[in-house]
């Protein structure tokens, strides 16, 4: 084994783990390192199409910003919620229907070891790996089941920082809380804590910081201020719901916001580009005044479908559209625009669908996960700018999607804008949806649909290793990677 590992655990969710792991890759890929990130256990609809099948997408942009190829063993284990108490288990990139069912403690004890050899394989090809905990690894309650967090420390002799979310308050005594709740062996593996999302004057902290350090002896490595626009989409379904633009606001989108959003993360670019209002709707008035609105993918489309007409939503929606305006349905946005889905395998659940496209979704038990490129043909209306346009993204989905027979049979066709069935728009122009993932990271679309480009990938990277690089204490990130 060869790499030395480097742990980025969280008192919380939502603390920070998922940016400062991707940071770090950065970072040390620009020591001319040879680097790999890697979380054992994700739960996450937000997923990637790599070589072998999916993982979830943080690890997928933690690879792109440690220069790597990205691999189903960065992400070995992938939990996509598809009900409050029901996931769909991903093993090594390929959904597994027995663990899918087995109980969670049970689960655990079937999978340690072939997370254990994934690791074990990254670390002896690279020089570092770069590891994001899950939530907290003081969650008492699954210590005994543990194969995210202190397991997978202890397994590869992990230098480990613990960052907080101080935003949210009570900061130290998260940090002080997660250490204490720890065993000796794991807390010697603490080797720093990282106070995220500061707002204010830094100096009044003291003495806090030296305070837990006399409690603890793991010193306080670095303060990050708030940072609102860094360009990373955030992870594990948690987006930013402030509605905001850069500069006088030209174009609102309202993206429907249901339960089980999947793939969220592809519209990050959209909140960089001037003059786009990003809205995430949850009711009629959300939509109001919008100039697009999307229907996004979904894990459990026929459950989100019930949800949005519940909320009165789908009625908006159609209002929208018989008023000529733009509408965009994304994978199980898509599913949800034509006039019916239909279930034979109990994959997702049957259910009548908007009716704003004359098409019908049937669910099969095969799962289409895979990268496409492709190209628009002839699209009118509202979404004309794609006509030609070249585009590459990505599939993840059961569904398989065609023309309404007797629909089609009584002359109402829907235009198919793109070739296999990914793409269909209705005749006046203004409703469209299409399989692909991904659009709005494809800049030709970008450029055709908003003549702007949005920053790079590589340059957000960039800037988020220049931002640590900045805050932390000097020599903490290569003294990580040095021989204690």
């Amino acid at each position: 084994m060869t790499a030395r590992c480097v742990m980025v655990l969280g008192t919380t969710s939502g603390a920070g783990k998922s940016w400062l792991t991707t940071a770090l890759c950065r970072w040390y890929a620009r020591q001319g390192l040879k680097v790999a990130p890697f979380k054992a256990q994700n739960m996450s609809n937000n997923a990637r199409v790599v070589a072998g099948g999916e993982i979830g997408s943080a690890q997928y942009f933690q690879a792109l910003a440690a220069r790597a190829v990205p691999d189903v063993r960065m992400n070995p284990l992938l939990l996509k919620p598809e009900h409050d108490t029901h996931s769909q288990v991903v093993l090594m990139g390929q959904v597994d229907a027995e663990l899918s069912r087995m109980a969670w403690r049970g689960r655990s004890a079937s999978v340690w070891p072939v997370i254990a050899q994934a690791l074990d394989e990254l670390r002896a090809e690279n020089d570092v790996v770069v590891i994001e905990g899950a939530g907290s690894p003081a969650e008492i309650n699954l210590h005994d089941s543990d194969i995210v967090n202190m397991r997978v420390a202890l397994h590869c002799n992990a230098r480990c920082l613990l960052v907080t979310d101080i935003d949210r308050g009570g900061a130290f005594a998260h940090l002080y809380g997660t250490w204490a709740l720890l065993p000796e062996a794991e807390r010697a593996l603490i080797g720093g804590f990282v106070l995220n999302k500061f707002r204010g004057d830094a100096t009044l902290l003291a003495p806090a910081p030296q305070m837990l350090q006399d409690m603890t002896g793991v010193p306080t490595v670095a303060t990050l201020p708030m940072w609102w626009q860094h360009g990373l989409p955030e992870e594990d379904g948690v987006f930013d719901d402030r509605a905001r633009s850069s500069g006088a606001v030209s174009k609102t989108i309202a993206v429907i916001a249901y339960p089980r959003i999947s793939n969220l993360d592809e519209f990050q670019p959209l909140k960089n580009i001037p003059g786009v209002r990003l809205v995430w709707a949850r009711t009629p008035a959300d939509c109001a005044g919008a100039d697009w609105i999307i229907l996004p993918g979904s894990k459990h489309t026929s459950g989100d479908l019930a949800w949005l007409r519940a909320q009165g939503l789908d009625a908006a929606v159609a209002a929208h559209a018989a008023q000529g305006r733009a509408v965009l349905g994304i994978c199980g946005g898509l599913q949800m625009l034509g006039e019916a889905l239909i279930d034979p395998h109990g994959i997702d659940g049957n259910a009548p669908g908007l009716g704003l496209l004359p098409l019908v979704t049937v669910f099969e038990q095969a799962k289409t996960v895979q990268r496409t490129q492709t190209l628009f043909g002839n699209v009118a209306g509202a979404w004309q700018a794609l006509s030609g346009t070249p585009v590459q993204g990505y599939e993840i989905h059961h569904g398989q999607t065609a023309q309404h027979p007797a629909m089609a049979a009584a002359g109402n066709v829907a235009q198919a804008v793109l070739p296999g069935g990914l793409g269909w728009q209705n005749n006046t122009g203004n409703v469209l949806g299409c399989y692909l993932h991904g659009l709005f990271e494809d800049p030709a679309v970008l450029q055709a649909l908003f003549g702007a480009a949005t920053p790079t990938l590589d340059s957000v990277f960039d800037g988020l290793a220049d931002y640590i690089d900045a805050h932390f204490a000097p020599s903490v990130i290569p003294d990580l990677i040095r021989d204690p």
